[in-house]
């Protein structure tokens, strides 16, 4: 019974010791403050500090419920990648939300169009794929998870330490206390979920009020829009387009976007839409249970692939910002002419068209 209370004890007088770690200890955990301190002016103290106080488990609250995608049964279920993946972006709830998304903040899209040239469907797709439109900012404490990943065992832990080195950085030009930030466990951060290398150069201040805060629906749309247009999106070129081939598997020539063909090379491959583009194309294959899909991806295609390096990543914000564009119309916009759904100007600049231009449209 002694030995029991004498514990408790310990427990009540020694929190620390059981929810926090003091990483100070390590030399170059020591080494990256002074680091910090001779090339940025940072205070010691301060981040000895923070350094004393890191969190065992970085994850907010375990309360917090994954959104899981629920499996088909096994008798229909799809064993294609490209369905596996899709399914979690895809969905219907996911263009309902992203229209009510961009009728809501639909000023700042169409400001974001007119600026960064992008249109409001793709800046709505990133959002809603990397947050859930803002629902799920990340459920880790991004100080901490840094510092995990900086000075534990990972493999890219001199990847991380910059990234935690940013961090810090920002949060100092922001004014923002590091332990109260909420993100990934990676450290990506808000509804576009930006890595903090990204911050300085690519966030902006887009509502003007002196403070960046891509957690915000204003400054995250501007910052995608911005991160889009540094990496070289092109105004009212398209992204891609599906194509017809020989076939049900696609052999014999490399896909990906590492590789780039003009069209006049590629024999028996057809665009199944009109598609008004002459540069060259990458071919973007997306496996499913009993055939591939194949796609043209032009230079847009590319730069939404560095948000994240992956054909699938592109490819379902691609679909998911057509799927928005078409439920937003359909749900704000039924009597917009035809001949404008494909264009890729901002929709929200409706003009009022004539009776006879309406009978056209049908």
């Amino acid at each position: 019974m002694r030995l029991v209370k004498l514990l408790l004890l310990f427990i009540l007088l020694s929190p620390m010791t059981l929810f926090a770690l003091d990483f100070t200890k390590k030399a170059e955990v020591r080494q990256f403050v002074n680091n910090m301190h001779s090339n940025y002016n940072y205070n010691k103290n301060y981040l000895h500090t923070l350094f004393k106080q890191v969190r065992k488990n970085p994850r907010v609250s375990k309360k917090v419920e994954k959104r899981i995608v629920k499996p088909l049964s096994e008798e229909y279920r799809p064993q294609g990648s490209w369905e596996i993946f899709s399914r979690m972006h895809l969905g219907k709830n996911q263009s309902d939300l992203g229209a009510e998304f961009m009728h809501k903040h639909a000023k700042t899209l169409e400001k974001a169009h007119k600026i960064y040239g992008v249109p409001a469907e793709y800046i709505t797709a990133i959002i809603g794929i990397e947050s859930h439109y803002g629902k799920n900012r990340g459920q880790f404490y991004v100080f901490d998870s840094l510092t995990h990943l900086a000075f534990g065992n990972h493999k890219r832990k001199k990847f991380y330490r910059y990234q935690l080195q940013e961090f810090l950085r920002m949060c100092y030009r922001e004014q923002v206390e590091p332990r109260a930030v909420k993100g990934s466990k990676s450290g990506a951060i808000g509804m576009a979920q930006f890595m903090p290398s990204n911050y300085k150069p690519l966030a902006v201040d887009f509502n003007n009020d002196g403070k960046i805060r891509i957690s915000q629906p204003d400054d995250a749309i501007g910052s995608v829009a911005n991160y889009f247009k540094e990496n070289g999106w092109k105004k009212d070129e398209p992204v891609g387009t599906r194509v017809s081939y020989e076939g049900d598997r696609f052999y014999g020539l490399k896909t990906g976007i590492k590789h780039k063909y003009e069209r006049k090379h590629l024999p028996k491959i057809y665009p199944k839409d009109a598609f008004d583009y002459h540069e060259k194309v990458m071919l973007i294959k997306l496996e499913r249970e009993k055939y591939d899909e194949l796609w043209y991806g032009a230079h847009n295609f590319y730069v939404i692939t560095r948000y994240n390096h992956s054909d699938y990543y592109a490819m379902a914000v691609h679909q998911l910002a057509q799927k928005i564009k078409s439920t937003y119309i359909a749900k704000y916009q039924p009597t917009m002419p035809k001949h404008l759904y494909a264009s890729n100007n901002s929709i929200f600049k409706q003009r009022k068209s004539s009776k006879k231009e309406l009978l056209l449209s049908r």
